[in-house]
């Protein structure tokens, strides 16, 4: 009795250095570049540059008919007043009328080119909401240390950026090893259906391959993964399918005082909550990739779960599904944010409906997420219809020139950070080029605290003056790197 105690113990107290030798060891251990040193930046004429961007009120439309022109118009003018060199040696040309394409001719035409890509077009303010925000939304003012306005965040900071970054370079006679295009889409926050679909279907039709694309879809956070106090550059690797799902239902019509047993608005309602009470299935290779990246920086019990995932997955994910932000990462989501029916207060409602917007987890389908839904509702008087949506992406690759290069640009540019793979949960233009090339990241240098996430979209959008000049540090170290590419 005593010798099997002893051997039980034996083996428990192996299995527990097993286990906690894993977590040692656990995460990457990856070499940090130095700093590199910053490029000659004129910090407020470059803030000014982006103001003027900034006033232009590139609102885009699902329906192309009812788009503005003139804003867009104005904003090619401000873009070629504030930035000569870029339009004396670089190619311009108008795809879908209004998305713009640039092409810088490389020393090595035989190598795969790189795209960058930036947005026009930004999202409308909420009406009733103009007297919340402190500066004008389409001012383009600069106070307090920050440029305000719609886009500023999303995205022609990036814009701008990218051209300030250009414009320097071909100042310092600098002429890239492979040619680089700029992809400027004027309709991406309605899909991008013409604009950077069209250019990539034009790239396609020339028989080009990139060997690279960089979007955007991630940016430097802090205080938003748990367990880490230091700031993490976190690089879309994958984004997310979405689709919105139209469910309906129909019943008998008639005075509210005698209503049927059952109601399309019961049968509705059931549906909606049994979805809601049956989440889909837990996934944790995406967020388990994320933190093997930043392993050797969290604290030691959630490097133990991480590192022994055989062990505690399923506790694992559990715990990380408490935090909303982290469950956007391990599942498919489905959110229910419109509801029809009825005309009066007392008239039996006979056609209702409600629109589910579902984010589709890499390796699901719209097809799968469809089939799943109907088993959940399991009623054959509520219909599911998908309207047109989007896949989600493949899973673009991390040992790779490519995303090395990428890594090395940030950890240079923005010093004491941790670089780490992610799932992008929205969507972005960067999907319609996944047949020209399977190296498709998304990443903006800024950073953004808890505080900020809700300017994007939002009320009081600004970037600070700082930040701007970083994230043109960035694409210059960048373009400049990829020499070595």
């Amino acid at each position: 009795m005593v010798v099997r105690l002893s051997s039980s113990l034996l083996l428990l107290g192996l299995s527990a250095a097993v286990l906690v030798a894993r977590a040692v060891r656990y995460g990457t251990s990856l070499e940090k570049p130095p700093p590199s040193a910053p490029p000659q930046i004129e910090r407020d004429a470059a803030a000014q540059r982006l103001a003027r961007a900034l006033r232009c009120r590139t609102l885009s439309d699902f329906d192309p008919q009812r788009v503005d022109r003139e804003p867009f118009e104005r904003l090619r003018h401000v873009l070629e007043e504030s930035f000569p060199l870029v339009h004396q040696h670089l190619k311009r040309e108008q795809v879908a009328d209004l998305s713009l394409l640039y092409t810088w001719p490389g020393r090595e035409p035989e190598l795969q080119p790189i795209l960058l890509m930036a947005h026009q077009d930004v999202v409308p303010v909420e009406p009733g909401t103009e007297g919340d925000w402190k500066h004008s939304p389409f001012g383009g003012e600069i106070a307090e240390g920050f440029v305000w306005g719609r886009g500023a965040l999303d995205m022609k900071s990036a814009l701008t950026g990218i051209f300030e970054a250009v414009e320097l370079l071909l100042k310092e006679g600098f002429t890239p090893r492979r040619t680089i295009y700029f992809a400027l889409g004027h309709d991406e926050e309605v899909g991008g259906f013409q604009g950077n679909a069209r250019i990539a279907a034009l790239l396609a039709e020339r028989g080009e391959r990139l060997e690279f694309v960089l979007d955007e879809g991630g940016l430097i956070v802090e205080g938003v993964i748990p367990g880490l106090r230091r700031p993490v550059a976190l690089v879309g690797t994958a984004e997310k399918g979405f689709v919105n799902f139209i469910l309906s239902a129909r019943g008998e019509g008639g005075h509210s005082a005698m209503p049927p047993r059952r109601t399309a608005v019961g049968a509705l309602s059931r549906a909606l909550m049994r979805l809601e009470r049956s989440p889909f299935p837990l996934r944790i290779e995406f967020v388990s990739e994320m933190f093997r990246h930043l392993g050797r920086r969290l604290p030691f019990a959630m490097r133990l779960f991480f590192a022994n995932l055989v062990l505690f997955g399923p506790a694992a994910a559990r715990m990380l599904a408490k935090n909303p932000k982290i469950n956007s990462n391990l599942r498919t989501t489905l959110a229910p944010t419109m509801l029809r029916g009825g005309v009066k207060e007392n008239v039996l409602a006979t056609d209702v409906s409600a629109v589910v917007n579902v984010r589709i987890l890499p390796g699901e389908t719209i097809a799968s997420t469809v089939s799943r839904m109907e088993r959940i509702i399991a009623d054959p008087a509520v219909k599911i219809t998908p309207t047109p949506g989007t896949e989600p992406s493949a899973v673009s690759p991390i040992e790779t020139p490519a995303f090395t290069l990428l890594r090395r640009t940030i950890l240079e540019v923005a010093g004491e950070v941790e670089v780490a793979p992610y799932l992008v949960v929205g969507a972005t233009d960067s999907r319609y080029y996944a047949h020209l090339t399977n190296r498709i990241y998304r990443f903006m240098c800024i950073p953004m605290a808890p505080g900020d996430i809700p300017r994007l979209h939002g009320t009081n959008e600004r970037i600070s003056v700082d930040d701007y000049v970083r994230s043109i540090a960035f694409y210059h170290r960048l373009i400049v790197n990829s020499e070595d590419l």
